[in-house]
């Protein structure tokens, strides 16, 4: 009975995602327009001039992109408990994001209407598309393991609180999804990470969990060390009905084989979302293809500068309608969580469009491009899936920079690799990451075309732990953290090599 009555929820919402092929348009501009006339009597909205916007073109023209340096002084206000600055009355809580080249805390606001109509949503259609390609299953009657994030719920001041944004949401659940998931929201909102990873382990390795949701690295230790506490080798032998892992954050592709390799199964399911702080923006609703569905009906209008564009003073904008498969693009949003022409910071190449879907290529702080190679974050996935394929080794984590070689005029990218298992041969390894990023990105290829800028990359293999290590020095441990992949200085990279020091030596 309960089937069924979700079941017909899922069905009317589908219905709606199938226009999403038809009417894209129209959709994304009845966003914009609900979102102006929600806003038209705040600051920035007077500010603006909301109330006059007729079309696009004006909303491109009266209101300038931003970044959250812009938009940083109105959010303090809000903080201390201003109305109606961003978006309309007080906003409570703030989603806690460090970003992942900086040390600098963003605190993006969460506000009642983001919050369901788009975070919520995300989530109720992740699981409408699921059991639209999985009619059979019967995830819903066991538990959901859900790691969330190492930012417990804190005050600002006496007005606003602030956490990662899974603790923020688990604010505003309803008390019956506690039934189902796992940990207790005691556990869940513990702010130490070593701590509560032990606690997880030993209050979810004797339920029967038939789905994962997190992000992949951090999922990826907390199965290590359930398999520890039950000495198991497999993740089904712990949990016999497991299904399906809902992932998001970073690339799954570094991690795929380790996951094969601890769930042995053709019936355990990976789905893709997209759901960062500000926002739910993409699904994979297909599970032949890796690229996500682009959620236009959330209260988020979107637009996109060209990649090579970015840092112009008066680069392209375009709307929804006007993008192009194979493109990167810098995406830009417009929210329910008063955020206009904000610059997130990610970069998406769409593989078609009507409906619009795309995959995560990077950030606009993540990429290489010291030669002119413009090496993005999808690409070394990528190479790297493809160079453990070919040599049997597996990843655990890795990261990249520019090496510059001056007495030549050319240099070489350094990757540190932290190896689950080490390939037969290092040199075979990096020569195959290497021909797979020339097949993949024809600017690296044109560098490296007889050496002119470019010489073979140099593999330099990590001792094991140090990335984590790194990551605690900073407080970065679980959670939306992650590990810088591409930087184009050599700051992360050398903070790393100055630890990789092997115990032996």
């Amino acid at each position: 009975m309960i089937k069924k009555i979700v079941s017909s929820l899922f069905l009317e919402r589908l219905k709606e995602i199938e226009r999403y092929g038809q009417s894209a348009d129209e959709i994304q501009w009845t966003q914009l327009k609900g979102l102006l006339r929600q806003a038209a009597a705040t600051e920035w909205g007077e500010r603006y001039r909301f109330k006059d916007i007729r079309s696009y073109r004006e909303y491109a023209e009266q209101v300038p992109l931003q970044t959250y340096e812009d938009l940083k002084p109105f959010i303090g206000r809000m903080i201390n408990g201003e109305k109606n600055v961003l978006w309309p009355f007080a906003v409570k809580w703030y989603a806690k994001s460090s970003g992942t080249t900086n040390d600098k805390s963003k605190f993006i606001p969460v506000t009642k209407d983001n919050l369901k109509k788009a975070h919520y949503q995300g989530g109720f259609d992740t699981l409408a598309l699921y059991f639209k390609n999985y009619p059979d299953s019967r995830f819903l009657f066991r538990k959901s393991l859900v790691l969330g994030g190492s930012h417990s719920p804190s005050p600002l001041n006496k007005k606003s609180h602030y956490g990662d944004l899974s603790a923020v949401m688990l604010q505003k659940l309803n008390p019956l999804v506690d039934l189902v998931r796992v940990p207790s929201k005691k556990i869940i909102l513990m702010g130490e990470w070593e701590s509560k990873l032990q606690a997880i382990v030993e209050h979810v390795w004797n339920k029967d969990v038939s789905n994962l949701a997190g992000i992949p690295s951090w999922m990826l230790t907390l199965i290590r060390r359930v398999l520890e506490k039950t000495g198991k080798e497999s993740l089904l032998e712990v949990w016999p009905n497991l299904e399906v892992f809902f992932h998001g954050g970073i690339s799954f592709e570094p991690y795929r084989e380790q996951y094969r390799t601890l769930i042995p199964s053709e019936r355990m399911h990976y789905m893709e979302t997209y759901n960062a702080s500000e926002g739910f923006f993409g699904i994979q609703d297909d599970p032949k293809d890796q690229s996500m569905l682009l959620m236009i009906d959330y209260q988020t209008f979107y637009e996109f500068i060209p990649m090579k564009e970015l840092g112009e003073e008066h680069p392209t904008v375009l709307p929804l309608e006007a993008v192009e498969p194979g493109v990167n693009y810098v995406m830009l949003i417009s929210t329910s969580g008063g955020l206009w022409r904000y610059q997130i910071g990610d970069t998406i190449r769409f593989t078609s469009c009507f409906p619009h879907k795309f995959v995560i290529t990077g950030r606009t702080k993540s990429f290489i491009n010291a030669f002119g190679e413009e090496l993005m974050v999808d690409n070394a996935d990528k190479g790297i899936s493809e160079a453990c394929s070919q040599t049997g080794a597996k990843v655990k984590e890795y990261t990249v920079a520019p090496l510059f070689l001056l007495d030549r005029a050319k240099g070489r990218h350094q990757w540190l690799i932290e190896f689950e298992v080490f390939p037969s041969s290092l040199e075979e390894f990096a020569t195959v990451l290497d021909q797979a990023l020339q097949r993949l990105n024809s600017d690296y290829e044109a560098k490296r075309y007889k050496e002119i800028s470019l010489q073979p990359l140099e593999l330099i293999p990590a001792r094991n732990g140090v990335f984590y290590e790194w990551l605690e020095q900073r407080g970065k441990l679980g959670g939306q953290h992650k590990i810088p992949r591409l930087n184009n200085d050599r700051t992360i990279l050398d903070e790393l090599l100055s630890m990789n020091v092997h115990p032996e030596s």
